[in-house]
């Protein structure tokens, strides 16, 4: 118990780093996932493997860490985007006022899916540059839908206002986007819906502005 202690704290003091943040997303899953058993009958036998998991992710953002920064410096990092092929997942959650909103509805448009939560620090600090984006492009057929992954409502209310988003917002409390949807654990994890409806980009951690519009901006200027 101690060393994981130990190793909670340190990742704590590491979560600012941009890819770290990632690990350290998966991990706050599992830990969610853990509370979330610990009143079940089988919480035992399946808390053990949440365990190690969480352990795996907090050695592997440790070793990242010290490998890719050794003096502790800060540096403007973004993910880089993926290609990809297929077709976007049908979605159908709520929005922050609990009306529904539907994936679907969004067809014709070049759509930016964003998978976050509020205690993710690179999803903090990537929402500035998502926000930029967004209001730059909004006007050429460009959306951002925004998917929170389990936070409280009044949580995700009070993010939305302090960082004055103006994309929409839904709510995802049962983990259907992340689990289902598109089967991630990555936190943040994007993706990017052309006019027919299928992904074409997808990426993991924090992006920032410049790498937005040298990957995404020629996909919202190609009009059929």
């Amino acid at each position: 118990m101690a060393n994981i202690i130990i190793c909670m704290t340190f990742i704590m003091n590491l979560k600012r780093h941009h890819f770290t943040g990632v690990y350290f997303a998966q991990f706050q899953r599992s830990m969610n996932k853990m509370s979330q058993l610990k009143n079940s009958s089988q919480s035992k036998s399946r808390a053990f493997p949440l365990i190690f998991l969480g352990m795996g992710m907090l050695l592997m953002a440790a070793a990242y860490f010290i490998k890719q920064n050794p003096t502790g410096a800060s540096s403007d990092l973004s993910a880089i985007p993926i290609k990809m092929d297929y077709p976007a997942p049908a979605l159908s959650l709520t929005d922050m006022a609990g009306n529904s909103a539907d994936l679907a509805n969004y067809r014709g448009q070049v759509v930016l899916v964003n998978l976050w939560a509020t205690w993710c620090p690179p999803c903090k600090e990537e929402m500035p540059a998502l926000e930029t984006f967004y209001r730059k492009h909004a006007d050429d057929g460009f959306a951002i839908v925004a998917v929170n992954d389990g936070d409280p409502t009044p949580d995700v209310v009070k993010f939305v206002k302090d960082y004055g988003l103006t994309f929409p917002v839904w709510l995802d409390p049962t983990y259907i986007a992340t689990e289902k949807a598109f089967k991630t654990l990555n936190l943040p994890s994007s993706f990017v819906i052309n006019r027919d409806g299928q992904i074409v980009l997808s990426w993991v951690g924090g992006v920032n502005l410049q790498t937005l519009e040298e990957y995404v901006t020629p996909i919202i200027e190609d009009q059929p």
